[in-house]
């Protein structure tokens, strides 16, 4: 009989014990990541030679490039973010936890632009291959390479920020 007791005890505490841990639930929340200004980049359109400029954040570390822009709520059309490799070769994109669509403008070592993946669509895994040689990506919002009517044989140019 007083086994039994210990054990209904045992029981009910246990219960009591699970009942608390749910009413002690914890919710994380994502920080923002924002955008920060480390440079800027003219697209020079072969046709005519107007211009583009964007404001854009460098990624040219491994963290950054992996990162890219990942977890961005928003991006305005006057910015980018531009990825620098040490040098040409053949590069894919996706989209994982990225939540905003993409235009993945691909360049190569002469800053000249190779080729496009239009488009691209929000948390995507699917791979989006440069096509040929590049050595830059730069990622704007989704529809701005059909808007400014951009075409392989543009050119960049782009200066980072100077740090004081």
């Amino acid at each position: 009989m007083l086994l039994k007791r210990h054990l209904f005890l045992y029981i009910l505490l246990s219960l009591g014990t699970f009942t608390s841990c749910k009413d002690n639930k914890k919710t994380i929340k994502q920080t923002e990541v924002s955008f920060t200004k480390e440079g800027s980049l003219t697209i020079i359109k072969a046709s005519d030679s107007s211009k583009i400029t964007l404001d854009i954040e460098i990624a040219d570390t491994d963290y950054d490039i992996q990162t890219g822009l990942m977890y961005r709520d928003r991006m305005l059309n006057t910015q980018g973010m531009l990825f620098v490799f040490d040098n040409d070769q053949e590069r894919s994109f996706y989209m994982k936890n990225t939540k905003i669509a993409l235009d993945l403008i691909y360049i190569n070592s002469d800053k000249e632009i190779v080729s496009f993946q239009e488009n691209a669509k929000p948390f995507d895994e699917s791979s989006l291959p440069s096509n040929a040689p590049a050595q830059y990506v730069l990622e704007v919002n989704a529809g701005l390479a059909n808007t400014w009517e951009l075409a392989v044989g543009d050119h960049i140019q782009y200066a980072e920020m100077s740090i004081e």
